[in-house]
């Protein structure tokens, strides 16, 4: 096989082969896929930001990547709900982590966000595994400088639109705050999703408005069902390039107790795993896992419904990422039978 992965004769190298090694040995890469240095190139890198020194109640998020790794071992490479084999669609691989300074919020901001331009500058989406939230400033800058502000949906409890705490600006409760001041959203689509829980006050919800966001509550998805609230997100995003972000507390805690701040009454993790399939037409650039902390976890609860959901946005960017060379190996045979028809007029028709 060459060295740049998919453009080889044999197509994406996919997971091990678990009828030949069982699931639980060997090494924990995400979903058994080769690592990026095997591969060369990936179409969807999918890297571990092992940072929480910006959460403001439990710590441990630090720890979500290789938890969500772990778990990934049972995920297979069909995905019946999407009908798509995504492994083999496109080259997925995991570019392990992203090594940050846990000790210098600033510092690890911009050690994920140059780390960030260097994947994508290969040409890859990202599908980041956390960390806690700090990291999606970083990774939407990133996006941004390749896609322009890009459309935004936020999966979560919280709003994360506060604007400082104990007077520091990069916490896991101010990322969107900072995009948004920094020009690197599209102010015309944006979403947070499953929010719900006590605020410090109604100014919270006047602010988050203020930037642009709409707001889906966990009561919203529960009253109005999965097929409505995700139709509305489509309508909203359109076909602007999406940015997908998770915090797996957006799930309820009996579906999510490993995170750092648990909310009661959330998403279930069916709804979560379905919403992210009705998006399957949206333009999705990247997408971010974040706040799995699993030191509060049972059983892998937690870790299992985060590796699940990064399986289902990993499907939507490879069937993306096939449609889309598909449509170039069209256009490109359409242009190829135009110059032919040219040079040869008479036997063109």
């Amino acid at each position: 096989m060459s060295s740049n992965g998919h453009h080889g004769h044999h197509g994406p190298r996919g997971p091990v082969d678990s009828s030949r090694v069982p699931r639980y040995a060997g090494p924990a890469t995400f979903a058994r896929l080769p690592r990026l240095d095997e591969v060369g190139r990936a179409d969807v890198a999918v890297v571990g930001v092992p940072f929480d020194t910006g959460v403001s109640y439990r710590p441990g998020a630090r720890f979500g990547g290789n938890a969500i790794r772990e778990a990934s071992r049972l995920l297979r490479p069909y995905n019946p709900a999407q009908d798509a084999s995504p492994f083999a669609l496109a080259q997925v691989a995991d570019a392990g982590d992203i090594a940050a300074n846990p000790f210098d919020i600033g510092e690890a901001v911009e050690t994920i966000e140059a780390a960030a331009d260097e994947l994508l500058g290969t040409g890859a989406r990202l599908m980041t595994l956390g960390g806690d939230h700090t990291i999606a400033l970083p990774l939407l800058r990133s996006v941004a400088k390749r896609h322009g502000p890009v459309a935004l949906l936020h999966f979560d409890a919280h709003l994360d639109t506060w604007d400082t705490y104990f007077g520091a600006e990069y916490t896991h409760g101010t990322p969107f705050r900072r995009a948004f001041e920094e020009g690197i959203l599209d102010t015309e689509a944006l979403s947070h999703v499953g929010t719900r829980g006590p605020l410090y006050g109604k100014r919270d919800l006047d602010e988050d408005a203020r930037m642009g966001f709409g707001i889906v509550t966990s009561a919203d998805v529960m009253r109005r069902g999965v097929d409505e609230i995700t139709d509305q997100l489509r309508q909203r995003i359109g076909d602007r390039p999406l940015y997908l972000s998770v915090d797996i507390d957006v799930l309820d805690p009996a579906h999510a107790p490993g995170t750092g701040t648990p909310e009661a009454g959330g998403l279930t993790s069916r709804e979560l795993l379905e919403i992210i399939r009705g998006l399957a037409s949206c333009r999705l650039v990247s997408a971010d896992v974040v706040e799995v902390a699993p030191a509060y976890d049972h059983a892998e609860i937690t870790s299992v419904a985060a590796s699940h959901t990064a399986y289902e946005l990993t499907t939507v960017m490879s069937r993306q990422i096939a449609a889309e060379a598909a449509g170039a190996v069209e256009a490109v045979e359409a242009a190829e039978g135009a110059d032919a028809a040219e040079r040869s007029p008479a036997e063109a028709r």
